[in-house]
């Protein structure tokens, strides 16, 4: 979990891969211990070529995780519950929690304020797992906390985390912060399940998500509250899994807004969200094992997404499916989406192939296809409007939507039928622009191979 990526020139950097013997810490709670394939199992695999990133939010691939024991200073297993108010729970130690629920147990906390400052063995088994996580629900535990902190200075320190299936945790109106490199503030694995309302997070590390999910996924709903990262290779959401956020305020100034790898999604409902570096969402298969399949999800309805460095969607070595309703997006690099092949599987097949549907929509730059091996098929709903230009994609426009066309451009593929008016289509408004199609592809046989007129003067001809 120690690399960073990006949409375009990216910096990379290798994640270190090591096997850490880690000596069990005797408290007066069990010890849970785990070897490969540990509670939830682990997906296996690797990459079938070259070293792939660990993702701004932290899953990364790699071997097998190194055996690891799993404690804390207030634990609960084995059907126990516990039950406290305004307390203080902190761990200097090295892999110890302060907050360890297991195997059925439950534990409840009413504002308590939880402080770690111990780093990880394994950055991998923190990611996985949930090692020297501040509070964390595994094997089937439950961990509820209202109000107070956390406050996590430890690499590999997660906030608060629900690793394995069957286990849960529940926030609300908690400030988490996270400073330490791979820290981030929530993060659930191995099909654990987390629900966050109100919880505002501050993360300062390198490869420290707000919200994150690694190896084997997870859901994570989160309403309302303010999501700061700051660290390199930091994003806001990074999903391995399914992850939702309703009515929150997001701010990633090291990395991608949100990262979604494999066949995973990221739902984002009525929320402002700004990234500052690389690009806006980034949707990529990595094929280090940390997440399956090849179809990504990321779905926007209402809100706002400010895009300060790169293109707003990136869609590299994965098929992304983007859609977006009634968001008011901005850019400066101009560019609404960008499919192309980037650093992950083999050259030549690795480009993006995207499908962005826009409802009620105003998609404010370009579309653009880095290679053959990339695709865009870009449909317009409901009074939507594409204002930019196309090189390589293809559009459909339904009777209420247009296209403004900035700069001569290329189609691969059009379907226009209401926009037609005799030899004119007057719903691509061409600003004198020339728009080229391609005449031998079969879904552009409709065309005929003719040259037709453009709303504003330019001309849609065939290659």
């Amino acid at each position: 979990m120690s690399a960073e990526i990006w949409c375009g020139n990216h910096s990379f950097v290798q994640r270190s891969f090591f096997t850490v013997a880690i000596l069990a810490v005797l408290l007066s709670a069990p010890l849970i211990q785990a070897q490969d394939g540990a509670p939830g199992g682990a997906p296996a695999g690797g990459p079938p070529s070259g070293m792939p990133p660990g993702g701004p939010g932290g899953p990364g691939g790699g071997p097998q995780s190194s055996k690891y024991t799993l404690s804390g200073v207030l634990s609960a297993g084995k059907a126990e519950t516990k039950s406290e108010n305004g307390k203080n729970y902190t761990s200097d130690k090295k892999d110890v929690s302060a907050i360890y629920a297991y195997d059925g147990g439950s534990i409840t906390l009413e504002k308590p304020a939880i402080v770690t400052s111990g780093g990880t063995s394994s950055n991998d088994n923190s990611s996985f797992y949930g090692l020297n996580a501040a509070a964390l629900a595994s094997s089937g535990g439950k961990l509820v906390i209202h109000g107070g902190t956390i406050t996590t200075s430890g690499d590999g320190a997660n906030g608060a985390f629900a690793a394995g299936k069957g286990s849960y945790a529940e926030l609300s109106d908690v400030f988490i912060k996270a400073t330490g490199g791979g820290g981030h503030g929530v993060m659930a694995s191995n099909a654990g399940t987390m629900k966050i309302t109100n919880v505002n997070m501050d993360t300062t590390g390198r490869s420290g998500a707000a919200i994150a999910t690694d190896r084997g996924g997870g859901t994570i709903t989160s309403f309302g509250g303010t999501l700061k990262t700051a660290g390199q290779g930091s994003p806001s959401i990074y999903s391995t899994g399914n992850i939702t956020v309703t009515k929150a305020t997001m701010i990633s100034t090291g990395a991608e807004g949100a990262v979604i790898e494999g066949s995973n999604s990221i739902t984002v409902i009525d929320s402002a969200m700004t990234s500052d570096k690389l690009c806006g969402a980034m949707l990529y298969q990595s094929f280090s094992g940390d997440a399956q399949g090849v179809d990504s999800h990321f779905n926007m309805t209402g809100g706002s997404f400010t895009v300060n460095a790169g293109p707003i969607f990136c869609v590299n070595n994965t098929n992304g499916t983007i859609k977006l309703s009634g968001v008011k997006l901005s850019s400066v690099s101009g560019v609404v989406l960008k499919a192309a092949p980037e650093r992950w599987g083999k050259s030549g097949s690795n480009g993006g192939k995207a499908v962005l549907i826009a409802e009620k929509q105003e998609l404010p730059g370009d579309l653009i296809v880095g290679d053959a091996g990339s695709s865009i098929n870009a449909m317009l709903k409901d009074g939507s409007t594409l204002n930019g230009a196309i090189q390589g994609a293809s559009l459909t426009l339904d009777a209420s939507s247009k296209w403004i066309v900035k700069a001569d451009s290329k189609l691969a593929g059009l379907t226009d039928t209401t926009g037609l008016s005799g030899d004119i289509f007057t719903n691509i408004v061409s600003n004198g622009h020339t728009v080229t199609y391609k005449a031998q592809d079969g879904k552009n046989s409709w065309l005929a191979g003719k040259s037709y007129s453009l709303s504003g003067g330019g001309k849609l001809i065939p290659e």
